[in-house]
C-alpha cells in the first residue's frame, strides 16, 4: 500500500495486508489453506514452498500487524507463548534476562521451569525502580522483558525510560503489548527492540482463535525470528491467520468500547466498600495514572481489585456474576473474571511473586456498562 503509514491506523487495521485477490476481485482476500505449493521448476517458486515457511493468509496477517505497531517484520505463532519462546531464543545459554516481578503466570513459568534449568538464568525486578534495574544488571545479561500494564495488578512501566536503560548496556528490550493492543500503545515507537502480543485476545477480539505474534524494526532480530519460526515450526494455520485479520478490522472501535467500559466499572469498584483497592490506570487514584496519560491513547479494558473479606469471599464472587463469566483468557467482546492465584497465575505458587489472595480479575467486555455494573452489584450482595 502505497505511503501506508501515512495513513491513520484505523484505515491500516482494515487495509494493511489485505488487497483484493488480483484473480477473482475478491475484496477479503482468500484462506489459503494449503500445505504446500507447486514449483515451476526445482527450486523455482511464486513465493511460497511449503506452509510452515510461510503461508499467503499467514503473510497478510503479519504484514498488518506490522503496519500497526510501526514494524518492518511481523511473524506469526501458534500461540501467545510461542511467539514468547520464540523471542527468547534471541538468549543463549550463560546470558541472563531481567523480567518483572509482576508478570503472566505462563512467562514466568516459561522462565523458571524451561529456559533456566537449560542455562538462561534471569532475575525478578520491580521494572517500575530504574535503579532497581540498574542494580539487577550483570555481565551476562541480554534482554529486559517488559509487560505492560502488567498481568495481574495493572502497572505501568515507562517503556521510554527502560529503553533508553536498556541502550546504555546494550540490552535488547522485549513488550509484551498483550493488554494494551497496538490500538493503544506502540512501544517500537518508544524504543523497544520486539514487541510480542497473545492475538487470542484483544487483537483476535471474539475468544475463537489461539495465535501469537512478534514484530521488530530490528535486522538481526528479524533475522533470528525468521530462522527460528521456521526451523521451530510453531506457527498458526491459515483459518486462525484469518480469524486474527477478521478481529482486527474492528480493532479501535473494540478498545474505545472496552476501555470506556472498565472506566465506568472502575469508578464503580473504588466507590464500593466491600473494595479494598482497585487496579487500574484510568482511575487518577492510580500511582500510573499520568504515565498511562503520556504513554497510551487509552486505559485499556483490563482491571482488578482486592475485595475486602479474603480468598473466601473473593472466591464467592467469582462464582456469583452471570455476564462477567468465570473464566480463563482475556481481551474477548464478552467480560470475564477470574481468581488469578489459583487460575492465570497458579504457576506462580512457591515463587518469589506473590498475589494477594483478595485478588479478583476483570477483562471488561462491550456489553452495555449498566448491565455490567448491575451484575457486580448482585454479586457483592451474593458474596457477603
Amino acid at each position: 500500500m502505497a505511503d501506508e503509514q501515512e495513513l491513520g491506523f484505523e484505515t491500516r487495521a482494515v487495509h494493511a495486508g489485505q488487497e483484493p485477490d488480483p484473480a477473482t476481485g475478491a475484496v477479503i482476500p482468500p484462506i489459503y489453506q494449503t500445505s504446500t505449493y507447486a514449483q515451476t521448476a526445482v527450486g523455482e517458486t511464486k513465493g511460497y514452498e511449503y506452509s510452515r515457511t510461510g503461508n499467503p493468509t499467514r503473510a497478510a496477517l503479519e504484514e498488518c500487524v506490522a503496519s500497526l505497531e510501526g514494524a518492518r517484520r511481523g511473524f506469526a505463532f501458534g500461540s501467545g507463548m510461542a511467539a514468547i519462546a520464540t523471542v527468547a531464543l534471541s538468549v543463549g545459554p550463560g546470558e541472563h534476562v531481567i523480567i518483572g516481578d509482576d508478570v503472566y503466570g505462563g512467562t514466568f513459568r516459561l522462565f523458571d521451569k524451561v529456559l533456566m534449568p537449560r542455562g538462561i538464568g534471569y532475575s525478578l525486578t520491580d521494572l517500575t525502580d530504574l535503579e532497581a534495574i540498574r542494580r539487577a544488571i550483570r555481565p551476562e545479561t541480554r534482554m529486559i522483558w517488559i509487560e505492560t500494564p502488567t498481568n495481574p495488578t495493572m502497572k505501568v512501566i515507562d517503556v521510554r525510560a527502560v529503553c533508553e536503560l536498556a541502550r546504555e548496556h546494550g540490552l535488547l528490550t522485549a513488550v509484551d503489548n498483550t493488554f494494551a493492543s497496538p490500538y493503544l500503545q506502540q512501544p517500537l515507537s518508544l524504543g523497544a527492540d520486539v514487541v510480542v502480543h497473545s492475538a487470542t485476545k484483544y487483537l483476535g477480539g471474539h475468544s475463537d482463535v489461539v495465535l501469537g505474534l512478534a514484530v521488530t524494526s530490528n535486522e538481526e532480530l528479524a533475522r533470528d525470528l525468521a530462522f527460528n519460526q521456521n526451523a521451530v515450526g510453531a506457527v498458526p494455520g491459515p483459518m486462525d491467520c484469518f480469524l486474527v485479520q477478521r478481529g482486527i478490522k474492528t480493532l479501535s472501535v473494540r478498545m474505545r468500547e472496552h476501555s470506556a467500559n472498565a472506566q465506568r466499572v472502575a469508578e464503580f469498584l473504588e466507590s464500593r466498600p466491600e473494595v479494598e483497592r482497585v487496579y487500574y490506570p484510568g482511575l487518577p487514584s492510580s500511582p500510573y495514572h499520568e504515565l498511562a496519560c503520556r504513554q497510551m491513547r487509552l486505559p485499556g479494558g483490563m482491571l482488578s481489585f482486592d475485595i475486602r473479606g479474603g480468598e473466601e469471599t473473593a472466591r464467592r464472587f467469582v462464582r456469583s456474576t452471570r455476564l462477567f463469566t468465570l473464566a480463563e483468557s482475556l481481551g474477548g467482546v464478552e467480560s470475564l473474571i477470574e481468581y488469578p492465584a489459583a487460575m492465570t497465575h497458579a504457576s506462580l505458587a512457591g515463587s518469589p511473586i506473590e498475589l494477594s489472595p483478595s485478588l479478583i480479575r476483570l477483562s471488561v467486555g462491550i456489553e452495555s456498562a449498566e448491565d455490567l455494573l448491575e451484575d457486580l452489584d448482585r454479586a457483592f450482595a451474593a458474596s457477603r
